[in-house]
């Protein structure tokens, strides 16, 4: 069962996705069913940019990793791929 912050939250990212499609709606009332969408072969590129970006605003997967995460992961690259004695 999902907690009240986590029903309003799924439903924030489900709207942004909706709001990407509804433009393609086949209907003129602009709502969504199965099957309802009617994309112009020109506009998919856009449309999966678009749908991109929507997924990616909703999960947080444009944060840029830091530095210090950058280099611990290197340094646990190197350590799989080499073996590193300490002195």
């Amino acid at each position: 069962m999902l907690a009240f912050g986590d029903e309003m939250r799924e439903r924030a990212e489900t709207e942004r996705v909706l709001d990407v499609l509804r433009p393609y709606a086949a209907n003129w009332s602009g709502s969504l069913g199965r099957g309802d969408l009617v994309v112009p072969q020109r506009e998919i590129p856009r449309l999966i940019n678009d749908l991109l970006d929507a997924v990616a605003a909703s999960t947080g997967a444009e944060a840029e990793a830091t530095d210090t995460e950058l280099f611990h992961l290197l340094v646990d690259a190197l350590r799989h791929a080499f073996r590193i004695l300490k002195r």
